[in-house]
């Protein structure tokens, strides 16, 4: 599986995980009771059907390695495996954080996603 692993959350919203020291999740994510993530791969769609022409996003890299079984790869979206934590976010496995702008378009103008070392 994928040793990095995104989240798309609201800049606000990620200024108080960090005042905080600790992302417990956004709605959706405290609705369903796990933090989801995309992989590089999925990230893009992700935005284009949960976050479309939503200004203020950060992309969120993470470290996947470090979660052990919180961590769990479950089928959602066309039967795809995402990654879903049922833990908080520690800050401490962030890798990075970039602003997703928009685009003219109105689709987010996505950062490289390629493996980066903390």
């Amino acid at each position: 599986m994928d040793k990095t692993i995104y989240k798309i959350v609201p800049r606000e919203l990620w200024q108080q995980a960090r005042a905080a020291g600790l992302f417990k999740g956004a709605a959706i994510d405290l609705k369903d009771g796990y933090i989801h993530f995309s992989t590089a791969a999925q990230a893009i769609e992700t935005a284009r059907l949960h976050f479309a022409r939503q200004a203020g996003l950060l992309l969120v890299a993470v470290d996947a390695t470090v979660f052990g079984e919180a961590l769990k790869w479950e089928a959602s979206r066309g039967g795809e495996l995402f990654p879903h934590l049922y833990a908080d976010l520690p800050l401490d496995a962030v890798i990075w954080e970039k602003p997703l702008p928009l685009g003219d378009d109105g689709l987010h103008i996505f950062p490289s996603m390629a493996e980066e070392k903390r």
